[in-house]
């Protein structure tokens, strides 16, 4: 629509320029004639396109109702996913243990578990500034169990359990 009122506006143009004494006035007559062509065009336009948009939006407001639907059991499984119960410890480093005398002159004679027995070296060790790094140096009663100077603080869980009965 918008070529034939373009066309329909040159032509008209162009006769008024014929019977136009100056080319400034032919001029303003083919803009307003094209003004004129392209308001009546563009409202057919709008018109076409105004249409389909409300049956989009129509399917797009039954499409969100579906998956609102669907989308709201997911949300009450998702909340019950993540509730979780907390963490029970493994019975097998709770369980008390004895240690032997070596490792009962730095955390004492009573019965404890592993946990406990390494959680008391370590206070031992920091109590005395024994720390350096990730190195133990050791005292004369770590000495005795450690069997050497100085160790690694990965090399204690291993020495604890030799020592817990």
């Amino acid at each position: 629509m918008a070529k034939k009122a373009t066309k329909k506006a040159t032509k008209k143009a162009a006769k008024a320029t014929k019977k136009a004494p100056a080319k400034k006035a032919a001029k303003k007559a083919t803009k307003k004639v094209a003004k004129k062509a392209t308001k009546k065009a563009a409202p057919a336009k709008k018109a076409t396109k105004k249409a389909p948009a409300k049956k989009a939006t129509a399917k797009k407001a039954t499409a969100k109702k579906a998956t609102a639907k669907k989308a709201a059991p997911k949300k009450a499984t998702k909340k019950a996913a993540k509730v979780k119960t907390k963490r029970k410890p493994n019975p097998a480093f709770m369980r008390p243990l004895t240690p032997s005398a070596l490792l009962a002159a730095v955390v004492g004679a009573n019965e404890l578990p592993r946990t406990q027995a390494i959680k008391k070296i370590w206070e031992y060790i920091k109590k005395n500034g024994l720390q350096d790094g990730r190195d133990i140096n050791a005292d004369e009663k770590l000495k005795v169990l450690f069997g050497k100077n100085r160790i690694t603080m990965f090399e204690l869980a291993s020495i604890v359990s030799k020592n817990l009965k």
